[in-house]
């Protein structure tokens, strides 16, 4: 709360209101006119647990809908999908698609790289979160690397406070080599050493020009191949053996 800044128990109740109002009316509207821009707890519900569903960039996703979403493991992405990227510009777009995400720490930075990539000429795929509501990283975290894993993005950039639970939880995934950068020289390192395809910052830690500069450095550091190739070749024939049991 902003120091000095008393908000009374009438006035809380009215801002309520009037959100209730609006989602309802935007409820209304869509089962009017078919709006397909809003996507509630029933749009949810007919999906299958652990799908992913695209919406627009512009869609309001009502609270339940979000509650559910997270209940039944359901991704929700705003913009196109890859498929739709790619079939429209053809193969090589999806060289050039980034599945962003964050949580309610990260969502100010994330919408900030959102922009910034997509002026640089990259696709965005967008798993949230959509506000500044509380929400758990390794949720958000899950849903990008999975993108990466599949192969509908080449890479993921991930934003909590500090950066490092969404490295663990995207390490979870299969084939997922993620790395918390906080400068330019560690953004380099990843990419370069390690072959990262996933990267996380924390935006209690860094400001958004560096944010910026990082994911740039990220971005347009290849990997070194080489020696650096086969120590990365023994991380994943590690991840293989654990993943036999």
């Amino acid at each position: 709360m902003v120091e000095g800044l008393v908000i009374d128990e009438r006035t809380v109740r009215e801002m309520v209101r009037r959100v209730v109002l609006r989602t309802v009316q935007a409820t209304a509207d869509a089962a009017t006119t078919g709006d397909s821009r809003l996507v509630t707890q029933q749009d949810v519900e007919s999906l299958a647990p652990g799908s992913a569903v695209h919406v627009d960039e512009e869609a309001i996703v009502t609270p339940l809908a979000r509650q559910t979403a997270l209940e039944r493991g359901v991704t929700v992405l705003r913009g196109r999908s890859a498929e739709s990227v790619a079939a429209e510009s053809g193969p090589a777009a999806g060289k050039r698609t980034v599945a962003l995400a964050a949580d309610h720490g990260g969502f100010e930075m994330k919408q900030a790289l959102a922009g910034h990539l997509r002026e640089r000429g990259y696709s965005v795929i967008d798993c949230g979160t959509h506000g500044t509501e509380s929400v758990d990283y390794p949720d958000l975290a899950l849903a990008a690397a999975r993108l990466v894993a599949q192969g509908q993005a080449t890479a993921a950039i991930i934003v909590d406070g500090a950066g490092i639970g969404s490295c663990m939880a995207a390490n979870k995934v299969p084939g997922i080599r993620a790395a918390m950068c906080y400068d330019e020289a560690t953004a380099v390192n990843s990419r370069e050493h390690n072959a990262a395809n996933v990267l996380t910052l924390g935006a209690g830690l860094i400001g958004g020009a560096l944010a910026r500069r990082i994911v740039d450095t990220w971005l347009d550091t290849p990997h070194g191949g080489g020696r650096h190739a086969s120590r990365v070749d023994k991380i994943m024939d590690s991840e293989r053996r654990y993943l036999k049991g």
